[in-house]
């Protein structure tokens, strides 16, 4: 078997160049994350003009996993919502079963 390509993409963040392998297929996902990250670090930097370096980038990690949590525990109360809809409707065909 032969391994999956990777690509290797250079991304350039708060002036450090990075070099990012990527799976085939995954090249977009890697360039919209950068895009992602930049443009959050531009609205850290925004609110807070005199972060730099490390310290603007942890801020902006820590707003991107606030955000990432928020989106777990939305994605938690889905998954219970839609399965106590299943097991009402279960319930409810078990019933008509029964009465059949």
């Amino acid at each position: 078997m032969s391994p999956v390509a990777e690509a290797v993409t250079v991304i350039s963040i708060l002036g450090n160049d990075y070099s990012i392998k990527a799976p085939a297929g995954k090249q977009q996902a890697l360039s919209d994350s950068v895009l992602m990250l930049k443009k959050l670090l531009a609205e850290t930097k925004t609110k807070s003009p005199t972060l730099i370096g490390d310290r603007l980038l942890v801020l902006t990690a820590l707003k991107l996993c606030a955000q990432q949590v928020e989106l777990e525990q939305q994605h938690r109360q889905e998954i219970q919502r839609l399965e106590e809809q299943v097991s009402a409707r279960v319930a409810d065909i078990a019933g008509l079963i029964r009465q059949a």
